[in-house]
């Protein structure tokens, strides 16, 4: 029989492994039925404003609504680079594009930086990863990496799929065939709201879904104040010509009352084609009683100009193109976030640390980007302003620009002209008055010229 003192050793020897082994358990990721699931989804070319939610008066988004009352909404969600690859590969990477260095359409993630992206952090962390629709950095992605792939779906098949109901039936499917035992990571990446560039001369158009074509017959779509010629008329000559390809491909799209009601409908048709593929995914997750452990984040590579500027399309950093939808629903009974609409200014490089967060791993500190929870929570700082970058293209196809972008100003700086631009966004939301050369904002000016530099020479 053991004496007290024997029995106090034991308590003791015990007390000191328990809390040993919980500080161990708190370097690892939470045990695997505890971690949830996640589908991240993400759509080409959503701009902000292309959600009922959000005011517009036309555009169906029913089910994105929905995710948004009863989930986050993040009301100020901006990329720092407004084209495909390149914001792509800051929410794999949670970085700006001059620490990732992914500048074209065609060059990947080395093998380092790749093992640091999101995806392959959860798959060393125990989650099953899927990649449905296309990744959409490198010419050769990596789909030997994740247990699930059907990367290349294309905009129609033969026997008349589009691609967005493809992808939605692919992810019914993955859902269906779930075995539990373990987490998921299910990213859906949709063409929509892109348009299809034309060719030998052609210009652009959209693929709309059959069923949608006559959505919206009845609407009269509002022309954008800044859609009038005198706004285009007012940009330097370096960036005001044809060769521009925004502009170019504005001729195609917007540039009659006609071409600009047509496509337009097109594009908010597509996004409604989409928002029926969100209430169909979370339908089947509720079905399947996947939606007890699992968290939909629903956003856009970048926005679209439609016709806003006198341009089409995106790259520059004015406010249809950068800024994005970012929904946050944790589906999970114990979640407390519901019906919010945070305010503070957040990025798509804070998509990776802010899954790896619900996954509780920690993020690599290559990472750039803020965990949006700890944000909401206090135990981040809220950002005040960000850099912004384009510099895949040239001159005069695609002026360079760089810049900050806050809540009150934007600065941007086409570098290959060194030509500086300023809006009072406070003032003047919709950016028609470029204010640089105004005396009233020399100070402001020399204010954000100097937030440039600094931001620039700290931010690879």
């Amino acid at each position: 029989m053991m004496s007290a003192k024997s029995w106090k050793t034991v308590w003791i020897v015990g007390l000191v492994l328990g809390l040993a082994l919980k500080g161990i358990a708190a370097d690892r990721p939470l045990q695997a039925q505890k971690r949830p699931n996640i589908v991240f989804i993400i759509t080409d070319s959503h701009r902000s404003e292309a959600l009922g939610i959000w005011g517009n008066p036309f555009v169906q988004t029913p089910h994105l609504d929905r995710l948004a009352r009863q989930g986050i909404l993040f009301k100020n969600a901006y990329v720092t680079t407004a084209i495909c690859a390149v914001s792509r590969a800051s929410i794999l990477s949670g970085q700006h594009r001059a620490r990732h260095q992914i500048n074209d359409f065609t060059t990947g993630f080395s093998g380092p930086a790749l093992e640091n992206t999101y995806p392959m952090v959860l798959k060393k962390a125990g989650y099953k990863t899927a990649q449905i629709g296309f990744l959409g950095v490198g010419k050769k992605p990596p789909t030997e990496l994740f247990d699930h792939w059907e990367g290349s779906l294309p905009w129609m098949t033969e026997d008349g799929l589009h691609q967005t109901d493809h992808v939605t039936r692919k992810a019914v499917d993955f859902l269906e065939k779930h075995q539990s035992g373990g987490p998921f990571y299910l990213a859906l990446s949709f063409n929509a709201a892109h348009e299809i560039d034309g060719v030998n001369g052609k210009p652009a158009t959209y693929l709309v879904q059959e069923r949608y074509k006559d959505l919206y017959k009845d609407v009269t779509i509002p022309v954008p104040t800044t859609a009038a010629p005198e706004y285009w008329n007012r940009f330097p000559d370096f960036f005001r010509t044809d060769q521009n390809i925004g502009r170019a491909r504005w001729h195609g799209l917007f540039s009659t009352p006609e071409l600009f009601q047509e496509n337009a409908k097109n594009y908010y048709r597509l996004i409604t084609g989409l928002d029926e593929s969100v209430g169909v995914i979370v339908a089947k997750l509720k079905e399947l009683k996947l939606d007890e452990n699992t968290i939909v984040v629903y956003t856009s590579d970048h926005g679209f100009a439609l016709g806003e500027h006198g341009l089409m399309g995106k790259w520059y950093g004015f406010e249809t193109s950068t800024h994005v939808p970012l929904i946050i629903n944790d589906l999970r009974p114990s979640s407390k976030w519901h019906n919010v609409q945070p305010e503070q200014l957040v990025l798509n490089i804070d998509l990776a640390p802010t899954l790896l967060g619900f996954a509780g791993v920690r993020a690599p500190e290559g990472m750039q980007g803020t965990n949006l929870m700890d944000l909401l929570t206090g135990k981040a700082a809220e950002r005040k302003h960000f850099f912004y970058e384009h510099t895949v293209f040239t001159s005069p196809a695609l002026p360079k620009v760089e810049g900050i972008i806050s809540k009150d100003f934007k600065y941007f700086r086409y570098t290959e002209h060194e030509y500086e631009s300023l809006y009072d966004c406070r003032k003047d939301p919709e950016e028609t008055r470029d204010v640089a050369r105004d005396p009233g904002y020399k100070k402001q000016l020399a204010r954000m010229r100097s937030l440039y530099l600094t931001e620039k020479s700290a931010i690879d």
